[in-house]
């Protein structure tokens, strides 16, 4: 069985095992470091992740044991407050450790720079002032905390006990902790967002923080399709959908 929607890799679900293929070359490189990575982060995090295994170097396989559970509806607070003490411990890992082995600094500057050059251009003439604004917002923030970079409530696992595991950390990066709140603050329910934020221990700059980097989701969606040859209409109402007034 094929899970359907992963940007970056093919998975196929294999027994109990989750086999993951590369979809492009540049993505090879982002499969190796997950492999060195996950082994050394997956005892410091509270609720089970991937930990993926070479299977073949050529082609690239890895594969790791399927992690329970479907994606949480981010409205149980309880899920809230297991997803905001997982947080915790993700940010609390050790920068060297995890440089050493392939964690990088994301170029956050290069992708507002490829926003502002296609993404804007697509936008209504009324709202480009908005958008460019919120471009301006995104640089100069924080970048010295290891982050997941994705988490979305595909990304965040759940069944009847309650949480039961984070996937997909493709985008793992050095970066600011708020990108990792921002759908947990601003696209989850109310009573899933509060108990994130107390469980984390969020303060108000790390909520407005986050809510730039909710904006900036559906720019990803823009780019990708450009990238995949797909229509990039509905990142683009995305886009306009959760700029400010």
């Amino acid at each position: 069985m094929e899970f359907a929607g992963g940007w970056d890799s093919v998975a196929v679900l294999v027994g109990r095992w989750v086999e993951r293929r590369p979809r492009r070359p540049d993505v090879e490189a982002q499969l190796r470091r997950e492999v060195r990575l996950m082994p050394w982060l997956a005892p410091r995090l509270p609720l089970a992740v991937p930990v993926p295994e070479l299977v073949s170097d050529d082609p690239l396989v890895v594969r790791h044991p399927l992690v329970p559970g479907e994606p949480t509806a981010g409205a149980d607070p309880a899920h809230g407050r297991a997803l905001g003490g997982f947080l915790r411990a993700l940010h609390a890992t050790p920068t060297a450790g995890a440089a050493d082995l392939g964690v990088a600094r994301a170029d956050h500057d290069g992708a507002l720079d490829r926003f502002g050059a296609e993404v804007v251009p697509l936008l209504p003439a009324s709202r480009r002032g908005a958008a460019l604004a919120l471009l301006d917002a995104a640089r100069g923030l924080p970048a010295d905390t290891v982050v997941h970079g994705d988490i979305g409530p595909e990304h965040v696992l759940a069944d009847g006990t309650g949480l039961t595991g984070v996937i997909d950390f493709g985008d793992t990066h050095l970066g600011d902790p708020a990108i990792d709140l921002a759908w947990a603050l601003h696209g989850a329910a109310r009573p899933f967002a509060d108990a994130v934020a107390e469980s984390f221990g969020v303060t108000g700059e790390q909520r407005e923080r986050a809510l730039v980097w909710h904006r900036l989701g559906p720019w990803h969606e823009v780019t990708h399709a450009f990238d995949t040859g797909a229509s990039p209409a509905g990142g683009v109402e995305g886009v306009l959908d959760r700029l400010s007034p």
